[in-house]
């Protein structure tokens, strides 16, 4: 596939799961690919996610950058546009799960949530801007939580996830004379480091999808590639929920 071709795209958050599934699709698609990893931890599984994209024929660069850094997150979109002479997209993926009685979750907690799920989002797009051409597009990963909370606990995540709706109807709005889309896609579980269908209480939230399965995350990848793709063009300012019918 060569839909992508010429583009430069940043992940953040792209050394695993979800991000490492995007940062391949999108490089089968024939774009170059940055991402974001957070800590000396994650070295190896990035260093996987480069020779994939190198192996597919594509550019690679791995930023070790912890999204809670306004200036990491800010540095990595210069570092992509600079290293590959371009960006024109941005997807916006790092993240963490918190969860807990409200009552049992400290103010660090809360800070670190939005900082991830909401300032770097912000910050890392506005950086971008500065960057992106006409076609380009700014596609962020929320959560089928932000919509309907189908158990108790997840209440701040519920919460900084569901402001990426407003953030990304905003940014359609501003940016749409500019030709560049915004738009959130809202992941259902996905089997991933952070939520394995194997893992506690996985047969719970399997029972509360319609297809009575989890995801994959290529099934996630595939919608960002089509929204980063032609075929996206005309479509900004929306949530698109892939999450098997859990919300239905």
């Amino acid at each position: 596939m060569s839909e992508l071709a010429g583009k430069a795209a940043l992940i953040t958050g792209g050394s695993r799961g979800i991000g490492a599934a995007v940062a391949r699709r999108l490089a089968r698609e024939g774009a170059d690919v940055a991402f974001t990893y957070v800590s000396a931890a994650g070295e190896a599984k990035a260093a996987d996610v480069v020779a994939d994209i190198k192996e597919i024929g594509r550019r690679a660069l791995a930023i070790r950058a912890d999204a809670a850094d306004d200036g990491a997150v800010a540095d990595a979109v210069r570092r992509t546009a600079d290293e590959f002479g371009r960006l024109d997209i941005l997807v916006n993926n790092a993240g963490i799960f918190t969860n807990g009685p409200i009552e049992d979750v400290t103010p660090e907690e809360v800070d670190r949530t939005l900082a991830i799920h909401v300032r770097s989002v912000f910050l890392a797009s506005q950086t971008a801007v500065g960057f992106l051409p006409r076609g380009g597009r700014i596609i962020s990963i929320g959560s089928n939580l932000a919509d309907h909370v189908p158990f108790p606990g997840i209440t701040l995540y519920a919460m900084s996830k569901a402001a990426l709706s407003g953030f990304t109807r905003g940014l359609a709005r501003e940016l749409g004379p500019r030709g560049i889309t915004a738009n959130v896609v809202h992941p259902g579980s996905t089997d991933t480091d952070m939520n394995p269908a194997d893992g506690p209480g996985a047969n719970t939230r399997r029972d509360l999808t319609a297809l009575g399965r989890y995801l994959d995350p290529d099934d996630v990848a595939a919608t960002v590639a089509f929204l980063a793709g032609p075929g996206g063009h005309n479509i900004t300012g929306t949530a698109l929920t892939v999450d098997a019918g859990t919300n239905a």
